[in-house]
């Protein structure tokens, strides 16, 4: 298995499995599918990578997991950090440790470029979520996000 950050030189094959994998996983979640706006999405964020980023797992030639972030500044950390907007690993590829390896590499990137924090959310009762950003040192921050779209 293949974990690597994913550039705007990516075959084209490579794209397309992305987008399947963050549209399953937003079917999964109820939300309708979105295609071109998902194209339009992962294309914008192989554009700017100073911005946003995708690192993907890959086992013969497919995609088995994502993960997507923004990176921003933080006046409260007084420098960048990143915010994980999504990580999924395909059903039949799950209990492997895919979820971990993808959040370590980012990890591992993060720490390497001065990022001075990285954040998520996950749903109050993933259970198997919570347990794997915990066992990797992330912390509970108790907040309510809210959301405005136009």
């Amino acid at each position: 298995m293949k974990i690597y950050r994913v550039t705007n030189e990516a075959e084209s094959h490579i794209i397309e499995e992305i987008a399947h994998l963050f549209l399953q996983q937003r079917t999964m979640d109820g939300e309708p599918e979105e295609k071109s706006r998902t194209f339009a999405g992962i294309k914008m964020a192989l554009e700017n990578p100073d911005k946003s980023g995708i690192i993907i797992a890959e086992e013969e030639n497919s995609v088995i997991g994502v993960a997507f972030f923004n990176l921003g500044v933080s006046l409260r950390i007084g420098g960048p950090y990143l915010w994980l907007n999504e990580l999924y690993v395909h059903e039949k590829h799950r209990n492997r440790g895919i979820a971990r390896k993808l959040l370590l590499h980012l990890i591992y990137w993060a720490e390497r470029d001065g990022i001075k924090s990285i954040e998520l959310e996950t749903g109050i009762n993933n259970s198997v979520t919570k347990h794997l950003y915990n066992s990797l040192d992330f912390h509970d921050i108790i907040s309510k996000r809210y959301a405005f779209h136009f």
